[in-house]
């Protein structure tokens, strides 16, 4: 059986380089040769132990390739043509799916519905941080890649692109809303960019590093906080002369961000949450107004499928948002060993890297 490289989860704290038999594929499925791929913030969730994942378990969900094989049942698409695959993979005819609920998708379940059962590769089978990578549905899930864009360009769009927009559209973002975002990591620059997109009239924006508040301005922000130098509620109550904003976004998973997200909100507000969080969260009574202050409160995991695919892709070609400045770092797959420690670290200011097998 031929072999590939792939990083694999061993235990907390280790993910290694290893070697695996190249997948099969089902009828229904297709085998992608990875030609660019990218580590997530929920990798590294993953590498601490923090999100539970099976030992021998291929990561990564961001996938970039070239399709190698078909299944005998997909239509539509052919040998060599250059895809994406989003981070959710969709079956496309549970109940959730069919309810527009992708990343609940609960096929093969009784009653349709799974938490996060959209998200398939690296969670509950092999992912991307490969030389090759097995689409499941690949008919609801691969999206060809237009020829005038590149590997670069499109890395974003299968999940901090979807996720980080989602934050600004399912928080409803209206023209003219002021919109405070918590954490310019990957995610939150995205949210920051979808803000603006959506026609936010202020933009305000909260970290504590000064070039991820330097590449803020870039997407779209009005305003930057540095939280190790001020108080980000004060400031931002401050900015918006104790009215609060329309819609905050907490795009890190800590009580801090998500309490600071729901104090800045006016009364009637949403808190968008797209993080990833760890530990149970308390909500302040008072941020809460004693759960009468008409806000709303909702979450987000990444949309997926190919429409979701070609939508992002659309405005990416169309030049309404270049997300390449976000690659800052770029590795081999032989040196992702490398590439986790840099990125679990947050060093030598690196936003996201670029891996090629």
């Amino acid at each position: 059986m031929k072999k590939m490289t792939a990083a694999v989860f061993v235990e907390p704290g280790r993910i290694v380089l290893d070697e695996k038999p190249i997948p099969d594929i089902g009828p229904t499925d297709a085998l992608i040769r990875i030609t660019m791929t990218t580590i997530c913030g929920t990798d590294v969730h993953i590498l601490k132990g923090e999100y539970p994942v099976e030992s021998g378990l291929t990561v990564g969900h961001e996938p970039v390739g070239v399709i190698e094989r078909l299944g005998a049942e997909v239509k539509g698409f052919q040998e060599g043509q250059r895809v994406i695959c989003g981070a959710i993979t969709p079956g496309g005819h549970s109940h959730a799916c069919l309810c527009g609920c992708h990343s609940q998708d609960g096929a093969g379940t009784r009653h349709g519905w799974k938490p996060m059962g959209g998200w398939r590769l690296g969670n509950t089978i092999d992912g991307c941080q490969a030389e090759y990578v097995r689409i499941p549905d690949a008919m609801a899930n691969l999206a060809v890649v237009p020829s005038a864009l590149t590997d670069e360009q499109v890395l974003m769009c299968p999940d901090i692109m979807s996720t980080g927009f989602s934050g600004a559209e399912r928080g409803d973002v209206q023209i003219g809303d002021a919109v405070a975002i918590f954490a310019q990591g990957p995610i939150g620059l995205c949210a920051t960019a979808g803000a603006r997109l959506r026609g936010a009239s202020r933009i305000i924006v909260v970290d504590m590093l000064p070039v991820r508040l330097a590449v803020a301005k870039g997407m779209g922000a009005d305003v930057v906080i540095n939280a190790r130098e001020t108080d980000p509620v004060q400031a931002i109550m401050a900015a918006t002369d104790g009215r609060g904003v329309d819609v905050s976004i907490e795009a890190l998973g800590t009580q801090a961000t998500f309490e600071a997200a729901l104090r800045v909100l006016r009364p009637g507000g949403t808190l968008s949450s797209l993080g990833v969080y760890s530990s149970d969260l308390t909500i302040p009574l008072g941020a809460f107004a004693a759960g009468l202050g008409d806000h709303r409160i909702i979450t987000t995991l990444c949309p997926g499928g190919k429409e979701r695919m070609r939508r992002l892709m659309a405005i990416v070609a169309a030049e309404r948002l270049d997300l390449t400045p976000l690659v800052t770092h770029r590795f081999s797959l032989d040196e992702i060993e490398k590439a986790y420690e840099l990125f679990s670290h947050q060093r030598d200011g690196v936003i996201k890297i670029a891996i090629t097998p």
